[in-house]
């Protein structure tokens, strides 16, 4: 039975998208097609097709042009059913919708909270198009035949309007951290892997290098999507003590973790993060190395209730840099967290875990057909 998954921000290899949900599905025996927008030319990778319908030119075009045409190479296909991954394709599944296709919309993020944060609107811009987003998808969303939310918050929510919802987490998959690392007796890094924003607290994190008293470096994974968090990061007076990796392999990021003590995720509070379920915390936990994270009710009860992490003022560089010296300074207690933090996600926070509710969803929406 044909299914499309369809992205116009997401690359191909999109770890929830491809690796997780569209592999899942081939494997389950759907046969399964990811559009994207890209410019890199269709490919077939484990049994799922990959079209392209070209790369957009700026932020303008991704959001008018590009998914009329992922919308046409959609419709080509006449798949039982088709599974968006981004808000700006709400009005191409209402167009879906009114074609008759069998429509679910994957909500990754709260996306009216999101804009709230976007640095480059102004605060009077920024409520306002939020505003008319949430009404947008309040409207779009309960015409879809099912939602998939990527954490419980943002489930609550959409049941909130009345939405079918389920949600399906962004847990890793055990495929990647088959293996335990072996913990070398003197790790001298803590590792941060992901996009870098000023939201995200990177400022505050790069000054916490320079309050740090061990001899401890911070290895960075990753871009700055912000010119202005790079400009402000280089400038840090903790600059100094940080290995700038750049975007690397899954490989590359498993190495990284396996030469560190500690993963960092200090998110500052803003709405779409208080609630939120970042997969690198996840992806941490895996690797078998505890996490600093942000002292948000949820992130405490995932890591100071399983004795797997330490969870700080992420506002607050000094406290940032006295739990980087504490499990610096205490390896036996790092790696006893690190180990407990794998155990949790072996046994509840993973993608096996998850992958029968998609296969289930499915069978599901499409049971009902014809």
């Amino acid at each position: 039975m044909k299914v499309a998954h369809l992205t116009s921000v997401h690359p191909r290899f999109d770890t929830r998208v491809f690796r997780k949900q569209c592999v899942t599905l081939g494997r389950a025996g759907y046969d399964v097609s990811l559009i994207v927008a890209d410019g890199k030319g269709d490919v077939t990778v484990d049994g799922v097709r990959i079209l392209d319908v070209g790369a957009a030119r700026g932020r303008l075009q991704r959001m008018t042009k590009v998914p009329s045409l992922i919308y046409e190479r959609a419709l080509g296909l006449d798949a039982a059913l088709y599974h968006l991954h981004d808000p700006e394709l709400l009005p191409i599944a209402l167009r879906l919708k009114r074609a008759g296709r069998k429509v679910i919309f994957d909500s990754h993020e709260d996306f009216p909270a999101d804009i709230l944060t976007k640095p480059y609107l102004s605060a009077a811009t920024r409520y306002a198009v939020s505003r008319t987003f949430f009404q947008f998808e309040r409207y779009a969303c309960r015409k879809l035949d099912y939602i998939v939310a990527a954490t419980p918050a943002i489930r609550g929510k959409f049941e909130r309007i009345g939405c079918a919802v389920i949600d399906i987490n962004n847990f890793p998959l055990l495929a990647e951290f088959s293996e335990s690392l072996p913990w070398e007796s003197s790790r001298a890094k803590a590792c941060y892997v992901g996009a870098m924003t000023a939201i995200r607290g990177f400022p505050e994190l790069i000054d916490a290098m320079a309050l740090v008293e061990q001899p401890v470096r911070l290895a960075l994974v990753g871009e700055f999507t912000e010119v202005s968090a790079g400009q402000r990061a280089r400038q840090s007076a903790g600059w100094p003590k940080v290995d700038e990796h750049g975007f690397v392999g899954r490989k590359e990021v498993r190495a990284v973790m396996a030469d560190s003590f500690a993963g960092l995720v200090t998110f500052l509070p803003a709405p779409n993060h208080i609630d939120s379920q970042p997969n690198k915390i996840f992806e941490y936990m895996a690797a078998g190395i505890p996490v600093i994270g942000s002292h948000f009710p949820l992130w405490r009860e995932i890591l100071e209730h399983n004795d797997c992490g330490i969870c700080v003022d992420p506002s607050d560089p000094l406290e940032i840099a006295r739990a980087i010296d504490l499990l610096y300074q205490d390896q036996d207690r790092a790696r006893a967290m690190g180990e407990r933090a794998r155990t949790v996600v072996l046994t509840r926070f993973n993608w096996e875990r998850e992958a029968p509710k998609l296969l289930a969803l499915y069978e599901t929406i499409l049971g009902r057909r014809g």
